[in-house]
């Protein structure tokens, strides 16, 4: 079949409003951190904080949120992250017209960011398996994939540009827009929507804030690309500041080819989630999870390797392309899999503690990352995230499900003599 056969008029909508929102945070990529050096002169310690202390403290925020969420109307709780967003990102520009910005104003807008992100994820994804037939969510996931890196490849540098003509400040002002955009997008949407009901009255019960959990790791496949995806995003993620403060700071490069050096290699994006459905179809989705996964952990290491220049940035390109056209195959299709193998009432929840456990990961690692940066260099914590990388395909499933349940099925049953 196609990918680009119409899935209906309402997830065009929700595609659209994800569409804005994607290209607004793709002007926005990494604007906190590029204020904190510019403008508040931060340290590498304080940037890999900044990148460290609002993914933990928005996942502690959010663990409460995700048994509520699941028994809410979906969009209605998108509608008000995306607000929530919006709100939060212009006290940035207040504060920098007012002269008042500051650091611990950067970890609280980071902190509530990574809160509401958590949310609206959890709450799209089960909108998505509502809206959808089965057999279109990897077209689906598709089409958000290649919708997300497309934003990136133009948003940087656009981005890079505006902050070089309009100051610091000018992309959090277009990526709060895209916020409110993005808001009244989802608010179009028709339809009646009915909140699963929880068994029984009253509030959150304690069990149900580790449902996801349970679901996750008592499902072999789950549990094993879940603690692949935390080393994997974990590692990946923590070495994004440390890369800023490496060439914004000690190479001298101009933030116009900071935002190049991730705008080009997201054409990789393009290519790898338009292939998805297709490599899927001929290949099948383990071994494309297996294949593709292992290769997603061999090209980190070059980033070690940047020098100033010319050649600095074609090697950064280079690395970026590699890494960002396997996750863009692989993504699609891991999170296709994660929603076929999730029931309809507990996928709130799972995709809760999946973005929760990712954010505590690389809250964790960017802050070893931050600490073994200031005791030694920048270089030195890429190269050491790049070596520990390689072990990430050892955590991938080695059998299919289709693979593991056989055997169990012929165990029970009864030999004929």
């Amino acid at each position: 079949m196609s990918t680009r056969r119409s899935l209906g008029r309402r997830f065009g909508w929700l595609w659209a409003s994800y569409a804005v929102s994607a290209y607004g945070s793709g002007l926005g990529f990494g604007a906190l951190p590029l204020i904190a050096v510019l403008v508040l002169e931060a340290s590498p310690a304080q940037v890999s904080v900044l990148a460290a202390l609002g993914p933990a403290v928005g996942a502690l925020i959010a663990l409460p949120l995700g048994p509520w969420v699941e028994f809410h109307r979906k969009r209605r709780v998108m509608i008000a992250m995306d607000l929530a967003r919006f709100a939060v990102l212009l006290t940035v520009p207040v504060a920098y017209a007012l002269g008042r910005l500051s650091f611990g104003q950067l970890l609280v807008v980071s902190a509530v960011l990574a809160t509401a992100k958590i949310a609206f994820n959890a709450a799209s994804g089960a909108f998505l398996k509502a809206l959808v037939r089965p057999d279109d969510l990897l077209v689906a996931n598709a089409r958000f994939e290649s919708t997300t890196w497309s934003s990136i490849a133009l948003g940087p540098p656009l981005g890079g540009a505006a902050v070089g003509l309009l100051g610091p400040v000018v992309t959090v002002v277009a990526d709060a827009l895209s916020y409110l955009l993005s808001a009244m997008g989802l608010s179009v949407i028709r339809g009646h929507e009915d909140p699963p009901r929880r068994a029984g009255e009253g509030r959150i019960r304690a069990g149900e804030l580790l449902d996801g959990w349970r679901h996750l790791l008592a499902h072999p496949g789950l549990r094993a690309l879940y603690l692949n995806q935390l080393l994997v995003a974990g590692l990946i993620m923590a070495t994004e500041p440390l890369l800023a403060v490496l060439l914004l700071g000690e190479l001298g490069f101009a933030p116009w080819q900071y935002g190049l050096a991730f705008a080009v290699p997201c054409v990789g994006g393009l290519i790898g989630s338009r292939l998805a459905r297709r490599v899927v179809a001929r290949h099948g989705q383990h071994r494309i999870i297996r294949v593709v996964g292992a290769l997603r952990a061999i090209w980190l290491i070059g980033l070690a390797f940047v020098q100033p220049g010319v050649v600095g940035l074609a090697t950064v390109i280079a690395v970026e392309f590699a890494i960002i056209i396997s996750m863009s195959l692989y993504n699609p299709v891991l999170a296709t899999y994660r929603l076929e193998q999730t029931p309809k009432d507990r996928v709130v929840r799972t995709l809760s503690a999946w973005s929760i456990g990712s954010s505590a990961t690389i809250a964790v690692l960017s802050t070893l990352g931050g600490l073994l940066a200031q005791a030694t260099s920048p270089r030195t914590a890429i190269t050491v995230a790049g070596l520990v990388i390689f072990v990430s395909p050892l955590l991938l499933p080695r059998r299919s499900d289709a693979d593991r349940v056989a055997p169990e099925r012929s165990a029970r049953v009864p030999t004929i003599a």
